[in-house]
């Protein structure tokens, strides 16, 4: 049983479009041999904060589990946070990243619904690759070769999950042009689970990611069946304060601690 929300269906997720999930005990170990790069698709879930002195240890574990790997994703199944000896973490070259996981079990429109655009599900070749270029252009780090591989392969799992009948994939279109995406997915227990939502830089402001999220959400929680929506967002990303104005609220904090290559 995880305790995080967020982590909880993290892995539901990976495990539904293939990955291969193992409980050791101590963590679990998920891994996606199709696509190696994915740091947060080949990395280790930790049931409880570091003690001091766990830092190597954890280290250790990681390049057991993954030799070949040429970085580190480690997360802590706990809700508030607490990492416990964040100092050594910190020294140890980690990268900490504390996400908000949000829920809805109702949603308002939003003050500015966007008219405009077509909203509609993905379904064409065409559709699913002006996905692909929509995460390169809206990626957070730089584009390079190994990314662009990566988030091809990342797609072609999102469509299997969408075709395999887990959840839709909602995109806001001008005309046939791809302007904002994102997916939503579905436990078949009540959780619907919301994945990268994403707006090309030349379509924000505009209200349109804000509607695709409402109009999502209003088919989730309608024809899709769900009672409680879950949505992870970056605190320090303007995206938030559009989740909160539609109705999500925020439940716990999502402890993800990586290492880039070359660090």
């Amino acid at each position: 049983m995880i305790e995080s929300l967020g982590f909880r269906t993290d892995l539901l997720l990976l495990e539904l479009g293939g990955s291969d999930l193992e409980d050791t005990g101590e963590y679990v170990v998920a891994r996606t041999p199709d696509n190696p790069n994915f740091w947060w698709g080949n990395f280790l879930l930790f049931r409880t904060p570091f003690a001091p002195g766990d830092v190597r240890r954890r280290l250790d574990a990681f390049h057991a589990e993954f030799p070949a790997a040429n970085h580190v994703a480690v997360g802590i199944d706990t809700v508030d946070g607490v990492i416990g000896a964040e100092d050594e973490v910190v020294a140890a070259g980690f990268e900490i990243g504390r996400d908000v996981v949000m829920t809805a079990r109702e949603v308002v429109p939003p003050a500015r619904p966007n008219e405009e655009s077509t909203y509609r599900y993905l379904s064409s070749d065409d559709d699913w690759e002006q996905l692909v270029q929509l995460g390169l252009v809206t990626a957070p780090m730089e584009v390079d070769d190994l990314y662009a591989e990566f988030t091809r392969r990342k797609v072609a799992t999102k469509r299997a999950l969408v075709e395999a009948g887990y959840g839709k994939w909602f995109g806001a279109f001008e005309g046939d042009r791809l302007q904002s995406s994102l997916g939503l997915m579905f436990d078949g227990k009540g959780l619907a689970r919301f994945q990268s939502v994403q707006t090309h830089p030349d379509d924000r402001n505009r209200g349109i990611g804000s509607t695709l999220v409402h109009r999502a959400s209003t088919y989730g929680l309608t024809a899709g069946g769900a009672r409680t929506l879950v949505m992870v967002a970056d605190p320090e990303y303007l995206a938030i304060r559009i989740y909160r104005a539609l109705g999500f609220t925020d439940t716990e904090t999502q402890l993800q601690l990586s290492v880039r290559p070359g660090s």
